[in-house]
C-alpha cells in the first residue's frame, strides 16, 4: 500500500480502500469519545452495523462537554452536562446501544489532562478501570493528530491505559485490544495540520450506506450542538452544515498503525 499522507488521508479520502464490517465484527467493542457526540459523528455507522451483527458496543465519554456554551445562563455547567449526557443516551440508543453500556468520566471539557499535567495519571487509571471491566477486543479512539487538544489528550490517556508506561504493565499481557482511530476535526481544512508521510499508517473506509439514515437520526439527537437550542451564549458552539456533511456520507474513515 502507498504511504499515507495528510493530503491523501483527508483531502482525497476516495482513494482509500474499503473494508467490510465483518473485518471488525467481534464480541466486545468500546468506542471512546472525547466529548458527547464524537462517538456518533465519528463512529455512528460502525456502531449501528456492529450492533446489528450482535456485537456488544460500549461507549465511554471522557469530558463533561460543558465548554460548548460556557456563558449560557439558561444552561449553567451542571445543567449543560446533564443535557449533553441525555443527548448521548438518546443518540446511542438510536444506534442500538443499551443505556447501561454508556459511561461518562466527566473530565473537564477543554482541559482533558495531558501527560505533563498532574491529573493525567488519575485519568489513565479511571480509563484503565473501565477498559479492564469491559475487556474489549477493539477500541475506537480519536485520531492521535486531531487538531483539537482534547482529542489528542484522550488518545494519550487511552493509549497509556492500554499499552502501559514504564511503571505499569500493559493492560493485557496475552491479548491487547485492536486500536482503531477515527478523525473528527481534520475534516476542517482550516484546522488540519500537516502529517508526515508514514508507511505504518493504514487508513480505510467503511461502507455505512445501509445505516447512514440511522446515523443522521442519532446526530440530530444532539440538539445542543446542531441547533439554536441554547441561544443565550453568543460564542456558543454549533456544528455547521459544512462540518456535518463530513459525517453524513455513505462511508466513515478509520486509521490504524501497523505493528512495528
Amino acid at each position: 500500500m502507498s504511504p499515507i499522507t495528510n493530503k491523501s488521508l483527508f483531502s482525497d479520502p476516495a482513494i482509500l480502500p474499503w473494508r467490510s464490517v465483518a473485518e471488525i465484527a467481534t464480541k466486545s467493542v468500546l468506542v471512546i469519545a472525547p466529548h458527547p457526540d464524537d462517538e456518533t459523528l465519528g463512529c455512528g455507522g460502525a456502531i449501528a452495523l456492529l450492533q446489528s451483527l450482535g456485537c456488544r458496543v460500549n461507549v465511554l465519554v471522557i469530558s463533561d462537554g460543558t465548554m460548548s456554551h460556557p456563558r449560557s445562563r439558561q444552561y449553567p455547567a451542571a445543567k449543560l452536562r446533564s443535557l449533553r449526557e441525555a443527548e448521548t443516551r438518546t443518540a446511542t440508543a438510536t444506534l442500538g446501544i443499551e443505556v447501561s453500556a454508556v459511561d461518562f468520566l466527566r473530565l473537564p471539557d477543554g482541559a482533558i489532562p495531558t501527560p505533563e499535567m498532574p491529573d493525567f495519571a488519575a485519568a489513565v487509571e479511571m480509563c484503565r478501570d473501565r477498559i479492564t471491566a469491559i475487556k474489549p477486543d477493539i477500541v475506537f479512539l480519536p485520531w492521535r493528530f486531531d487538531p483539537h487538544s482534547d482529542h489528542r489528550a484522550t488518545w494519550e490517556i487511552v493509549h497509556c491505559a492500554i499499552v502501559g508506561t514504564h511503571s505499569r504493565a500493559p493492560l493485557h499481557t496475552k491479548h491487547s485490544p485492536r486500536l482503531i482511530e477515527y478523525p473528527i476535526w481534520d475534516w476542517d481544512e482550516t484546522q488540519r495540520s500537516d502529517l508526515a508521510t508514514s508507511d505504518r499508517i493504514t487508513a480505510w473506509r467503511l461502507d455505512i450506506s445501509d445505516v447512514v439514515e440511522l446515523k443522521k437520526q442519532a446526530i440530530a439527537a444532539y440538539r445542543s450542538q446542531t441547533t439554536n437550542l441554547i441561544d443565550d451564549d453568543p460564542e456558543g458552539f454549533r456544528l455547521t452544515p459544512e462540518m456535518l456533511a463530513n459525517f453524513t456520507r455513505d462511508w466513515e474513515v478509520y486509521i490504524e498503525e501497523d505493528p512495528p
